[in-house]
C-alpha cells in the first residue's frame, strides 16, 4: 500500500469580524465548514453563492475539495470570509489564476467595518435628540 500524498494550499480570508482558515485540495467538490455540510452551514442559497464564486470564477467547483474553519461575525460576513480565503488558496494553487480572480474582484479583502459608537452619543452616527427649549 502506498501512501497517496496531496498538496494542500492554505490560506486565510476575512470579511468584517469573520475569519475563514480555507484548505484546499485537489478532489471532487467536497466542500465542509465547521466539519459540517456546506449546505448546511449556509443555509441560505444567497451565501452559499457567494462562498461559491471564486470557484465560479475559475471553473473548477468539481475539481478540488475544500475545508472551512469559520469564526466570528454573522453568517453575511463568514460566507464572505469563506470566499476570500478559497480565492486566496486558489492563487497558491495555480499562479496563473490570479489574473482571473483579481478582475473579478475575489482577492481584495472588504476593508468595511462596523464603526465605532462614539462617547455622548447613542450610536455610531445618532446624535440625541436636540431641544432648543
Amino acid at each position: 500500500m502506498t501512501a497517496e500524498t496531496t498538496t494542500i494550499f492554505a490560506a486565510t480570508g476575512r470579511r468584517k469580524t469573520a475569519t475563514a482558515r480555507v484548505r484546499i485540495t485537489a478532489g471532487t467538490g467536497k466542500f465542509t465548514a465547521n466539519d459540517r455540510e456546506f449546505e448546511v452551514y449556509f443555509a441560505h442559497e444567497n451565501f452559499r453563492k457567494a462562498a461559491f464564486a471564486p470557484l465560479l470564477t475559475v471553473e473548477m467547483k468539481d475539481q478540488i475539495d475544500i475545508v472551512a474553519n469559520v469564526r466570528g461575525g454573522g453568517t453575511a460576513g463568514q460566507a464572505g470570509a469563506v470566499a476570500h480565503g478559497v480565492a486566496r488558496a486558489l492563487e497558491k494553487m495555480d499562479g496563473e489564476l490570479r489574473v482571473t480572480l483579481k478582475k473579478a474582484g475575489h482577492l481584495k479583502r472588504d476593508p468595511r467595518q462596523k464603526e465605532r459608537k462614539k462617547a455622548g452619543q447613542p450610536g455610531a452616527r445618532k446624535r440625541f435628540q436636540f431641544s432648543k427649549r
